[in-house]
């Protein structure tokens, strides 16, 4: 399924401007709200493989719950991300998401097109049952672990965009804190099982030396 849709990514770096002096902080990494979260200590526990559970079994089950949520927080705040608004896949200055199509075209598309391509793709693969099998008796593809890091890697561009773009609309909902736990969970699971590459948490890198100090991330 992945080779109809083909995005397994790219992104396009923009010539960074040099920061003055005056230059807002982003909202998610002032304080307080880049330590709000509802979930005390680390997540080794939590993304640890459990005793007698497949790998693959366990990736499927974790890889749909960070796609339900992730779609249900955008889902909160889309109204506000527009064609107008939200011209083109961004996560920050510098950073610019373009998408490749089944041709292997790259095109820019608005965030809110970008995301639900994203979302439907990958409730495609969901459904695809010779990629996430659910009868018994059937056995994950050799390429499952390879479908799960092109998932991540499109998940994690979804939350750079929430977070470097409408993180305002999280804090007056007061959902900061939800966010922030399911971005560190993502974040730990990911680490745990070699998901995610070094240059697609680029966006993100600051957020999660934040969350490494506070001992957060595991």
């Amino acid at each position: 399924m992945s080779s109809i849709f083909n995005i397994s990514g790219r992104f396009a770096i923009k010539p960074k401007t040099k920061r003055s002096a005056s230059a807002v902080r982003p909202l998610f990494l002032s304080q307080p709200y880049c330590n709000n979260s509802i979930v005390k200590g680390n997540f080794k526990t939590i993304v640890q493989l459990p005793k007698y559970v497949d790998e693959n079994e366990w990736l499927a089950v974790n890889v749909f719950d960070f796609y339900n949520y992730i779609n249900m927080f955008y889902g909160s705040i889309s109204d506000f991300c527009t064609v107008r608004d939200c011209p083109n896949m961004s996560a920050g200055a510098g950073f610019e998401y373009l998408w490749i199509d089944g041709q292997k075209k790259t095109s820019k598309v608005p965030a809110p097109q970008y995301i639900d391509f994203v979302m439907c793709w990958i409730q495609t693969l969901i459904n695809d049952e010779s990629t996430f099998p659910t009868k018994e008796g059937r056995d994950f593809p050799a390429t499952f672990p390879q479908t799960v890091r092109a998932i991540f890697k499109q998940l994690i561009r979804v939350f750079a965009h929430v977070y470097h773009s409408h993180y305002d609309k999280m804090l007056s909902l007061c959902q900061e804190g939800h966010f922030n736990s399911l971005f560190a969970h993502f974040v730990s699971f990911g680490r745990e099982f070699d998901l995610l590459d070094k240059k697609d948490i680029v966006p993100m890198q600051e957020l999660m030396d934040i969350m490494d100090h506070n001992g957060i991330l595991c």
